[in-house]
């Protein structure tokens, strides 16, 4: 979807700086070409020789450069791209930048820029919080300088608050926004799921136990809000009903928040008639029957006896929903054993028209963490797909979607 699209990405010095190697991988994965500039700070974090074997292009460092400035380097670094990144962005460059001071290669390159440009802060939370940043952060958005992040958390210096590095995935998804939608960019509206409508389902389902305690599972909801706008960045006219979570919203999406499966279920309905139907979300299949008023407290005769009933099945009943049936329903199978195996038998007694099974063991890392690994299972067959990001799978996933649509009236 992004080749051709090409990126600076300016990486200043903090402890965040690895996160970097994994953002150009995934810029990467998805065609994007990315040159770099590593500043002196950020040289103590990461190696010009990581940087450049991820980008597979010369990394730059330095102003003075004899043989790169003799071409004007900085000012050709700056104009020959679509988008300038600054990630991380520390307090000092976001400092520079707003003063417009251009000590080293990349305020340099800012300075000159002619191209938008979109910073992922990070630093400490009293950094971050100071009034300085603060009044920088306000004069380069007023100049149009767009931001990601920072998110809120434990930090490497032991404190926790505001000042965390934006996760890769949420770095990723505002440059493809950009890209997507920017100068020069096909708009959403002309993609191959324009005039479609897509429900896509994400995230836990919180089943309360009293006002205090719920029954839930590890789901983040990455997977699904990445279908999400992979659907809406398609043309899609989408819908969100998600779970729990703490993601951002997907650009272009129209998000319904709920807690309990029951209440995903109405959500659901209430969106239908949709052309397309993804439950990825993880929903709780039981609930306590009748939950508590108040607070259980313990009293000494030991753990109360929780009566558990039945969820409504999601998926199921989208599947059998008669004339609202959506055209296609695609299902997931969290499994942690025979995976396919399982995937398979739950085709059949969902009735549903696809299923992506993925192994969500413990080994895996695939509950909260940022890959995935999946079969796509259908009536031709199975399709098994590689190692991807769960970017990556979404974006594979909704390409398939609009394949399965093209030429449909």
């Amino acid at each position: 979807m992004l080749d051709g699209k090409r990126v600076l990405l300016i990486i200043s010095g903090g402890i965040a700086a690895y996160k970097s190697l994994d953002l150009i991988r995934r810029l990467r994965e998805r065609g994007v070409r990315v040159r770099c500039v590593l500043t002196k700070g950020g040289a103590q974090f990461v190696t010009p020789l990581s940087v450049a074997a991820l980008s597979e292009e010369k990394v730059y460092t330095d102003l003075f450069s004899l043989t790169d400035e003799s071409e004007m380097g900085h000012i050709r670094l700056s104009r020959e791209a679509d988008l300038v990144v600054v990630a991380p962005a520390s307090a000092d460059i976001l400092a520079k930048m707003a003063a417009g001071i251009a000590d080293d290669l990349a305020t340099t390159a800012l300075l000159a820029t002619d191209k938008p440009v979109l910073v992922a802060p990070t630093m400490n939370v009293m950094m971050w919080a100071h009034p300085a940043t603060q009044a920088n952060i306000a004069t380069l958005e007023s100049r149009g300088v767009m931001r990601v992040g920072p998110g809120a958390g434990n930090l490497a210096c032991g404190e926790v608050g505001s000042g965390r590095l934006a996760e890769v995935p949420e770095i990723v998804a505002a440059i493809e926004e950009f890209l997507l939608s920017g100068p020069g960019a096909v708009p959403s509206a002309a993609g191959p799921l324009s005039g479609r409508r897509a429900l896509v389902t994400s995230g836990p389902t919180w089943e309360a136990i009293d006002p205090v305690r719920y029954i839930a599972n590890r789901s983040s909801g990455k997977q699904g809000h990445a279908i999400a706008g992979a659907l809406a960045r398609l043309g899609a006219e989408t819908v969100l009903v998600s779970g729990p979570t703490n993601l951002a919203d997907p650009a272009g999406v129209s998000v319904v928040r709920i807690e309990s499966a029951r209440e995903m279920h109405e959500a659901c309905f209430a969106a239908l008639p949709v052309d397309v139907a993804v439950c990825a979300a993880a929903v709780a299949d039981w609930r306590v029957a009748r939950a508590a008023d108040q607070k259980m407290k313990k009293d000494g005769s030991g753990p109360p006896q929780l009566e558990l009933a039945e969820n409504p099945d999601i998926l199921a009943s989208l599947s059998r929903a008669g004339e609202k049936r959506p055209r296609l329903v695609v299902g997931f199978a969290a499994e942690t054993e025979n995976v396919v195996e399982h995937a398979r038998a739950k085709l059949a007694r969902k009735g549903c028209d696809w299923i992506v099974a993925n192994d969500v063991s413990p080994a895996t890392g695939t509950f909260g963490g940022a890959d995935n690994t999946v079969h796509l299972i259908g009536g031709n067959g199975t399709e098994n797909w590689p190692k991807l990001s769960k970017e990556a799978v979404a974006e594979r996933l909704a390409a398939r979607i609009a394949e399965h649509f093209k030429g449909a009236a």
